[in-house]
């Protein structure tokens, strides 16, 4: 991870929903608080539960990032970040909760980084991956990783253009590691994040494995 710390100041206070099970845990308009509140919640989930849970699933744990402004000025209810989890609970996944913030550079890099140091395997971000000004996801996730993985972006890029998912066809949406985790932006749309998702699922099995393993002893 190249920015090991969490940023604060004015930029970082545009506004930040948390969600874990369904539940809102902080209202739009606190930022860092709301990173506070995701970084507990991740220290806190029991590791003995966790290396249960993985062993019988094969899989680890999940957050899901949705970039959206209007979601986050109260414009209209969050529904890609629970089709997320859903569809990541499905592939076997634990998913620690669902965090939606604005499209601002800092805001992103302060979610990303606050899911890498709480140790998730992977973390899906949702939006701003487009060539619209506010599109600023890839900008934020690039100063995040470690190593990119250009070849499963190429692949959700591909996939999205067959099925007819034309902004998973034009975004610029990173992959890549930081740290122990898997970091993956997809496109916005429902169409979009079902494809992304049918994509992702056999490769990001084998990346995580891959990761898994050089933890091990």
């Amino acid at each position: 991870m190249k920015t090991s710390d969490v940023e604060t100041g004015d930029t970082a206070s545009t506004g930040m929903t948390v969600t874990v099970s369904g539940q809102s845990l902080v209202a739009a308009g606190d930022i860092n608080g709301g990173l506070a509140q995701m970084s507990d919640l991740l220290a806190n989930v029991p590791t003995t539960v966790i290396g249960m849970e993985r062993s019988a699933q094969r899989l680890g744990r999940a957050l899901v990032v949705v970039v959206d402004d209007r979601v986050t000025q109260g414009e209209y209810e969050d529904v890609t970040g629970p089709l997320v989890t859903e569809l990541l609970e499905e592939t076997g996944f634990i998913v620690d909760g669902s965090v939606v913030v604005p499209g601002e550079m800092v805001d992103i890099r302060n979610a990303l980084n606050t899911a890498v140091i709480g140790g998730v395997d992977l973390v899906i971000t949702v939006g701003g991956t487009g060539v619209s000004p506010r599109d600023v996801t890839p900008d934020a996730t690039a100063g995040v990783l470690d190593r990119p993985v250009p070849g499963i972006a190429e692949a959700l890029r591909a996939s999205g253009l067959a099925a007819g998912a034309v902004d998973a066809g034009i975004s610029r949406g990173l992959v890549g590691v930081s740290g122990s985790t898997l970091v993956v932006n997809i496109a916005g749309s429902r169409s979009a994040v079902r494809d992304g998702m049918a994509t992702l699922s056999p490769l990001v099995t084998h990346v995580i494995e891959e990761l898994s393993s050089l933890e091990t002893p």
